[in-house]
């Protein structure tokens, strides 16, 4: 921060990140050119992502600082702004997929780099150091500063690779199914059972992205639909619509249609059904 004439004061002194937030009152926050005016704190320089609206009135600005000690200002304003709805026609199902993020009924599947198990081992080499560092001191300042770096290195790089699918799939569709299931239920599975998901459903940040979705859709009169988590989009066969139990069974990954023989990738075949369930639904 440079220019300032006061010090921010965060909810917490103890946690590493921290935030408040201030409404404007009476031009009490303003932007001018690179710099944005924040009360008791004064002039601040800044890097702005993307100008302000026309004619829109900054009405709060949210300012919070990172574990490694950057600052970011969110400035929330209104404007008018009129999104007509249009009449989908090109539509696309998404099937939620444990290691690659998704798997798309008319587009190549996401691929999720994985970024935080490409970097668990770095990660826990710093945690360790840090563990080992004396409380209260300098260095162990220092090793917290550098795991703080890499966490927020890996959400970056996950923020990043989500905004970039979410904008071409927008772009390129009008309605985008996806199932309506809850993420954080899968994450709790324990490692007991069958199956553990719970690293893999945080590491790529499926709410994250459908998020993104839902509001860039939005913003261009485009539409997210869910659908019911117990549809059995696994289970139908997409060419005839025959439905077969056994896939219930996770670990079958393929599986031959018995009435009508057609041959199904199980992501496959359901993100197809997805998409025909939401061309339905939007009918």
């Amino acid at each position: 921060m440079a220019e300032r004439s006061g010090q921010s004061c965060f909810k917490s002194k103890k946690t590493g990140h921290g935030s408040y937030s201030t409404n404007n009152q009476k031009g009490s926050v303003r932007l001018e050119g690179n710099k944005v005016k924040l009360p008791k704190v004064g002039w601040v320089t800044l890097c702005l992502h993307r100008p302000l609206m026309e004619n829109s009135t900054i009405k709060s600005v949210t300012i919070s600082r990172t574990p490694s000690g950057k600052f970011y200002i969110s400035i929330l304003v209104e404007y008018e702004n009129q999104i007509l709805p249009i009449m989908p026609k090109k539509f696309l199902g998404l099937d939620f997929a444990m290691h690659g993020l998704y798997v798309a009924s008319d587009e190549e599947d996401a691929n999720y780099p994985n970024f935080l198990r490409k970097t668990e081992k770095r990660l826990a080499q710093a945690q360790r150091k840090l563990s080992k560092r004396q409380k209260g001191s300098h260095n162990r300042k220092k090793q917290r500063l550098r795991v703080a770096v890499l966490h927020e290195k890996i959400a970056n790089q996950r923020r990043d690779f989500l905004h970039k699918k979410a904008r071409y799939l927008v772009d390129h569709y009008d309605a985008i199914g996806i199932e309506d299931i809850s993420v954080k239920a899968m994450a709790k599975r324990k490692k007991g059972g069958k199956f553990s998901f719970g690293k893999s459903v945080a590491d790529n940040g499926w709410n994250m992205f459908t998020n993104m979705l839902e509001y860039k859709l939005a913003w261009q009169g485009k539409q997210l639909i869910k659908i019911d988590k117990w549809y059995p989009s696994s289970q139908l066969c997409h060419v005839c619509g025959y439905q077969n139990n056994k896939t219930k069974d996770l670990s079958i990954r393929e599986w031959d249609c018995p009435k009508c023989g057609s041959h199904h990738d199980r992501d496959k075949n359901a993100a197809i059904n997805i998409r025909e369930e939401a061309r339905r639904i939007s009918a």
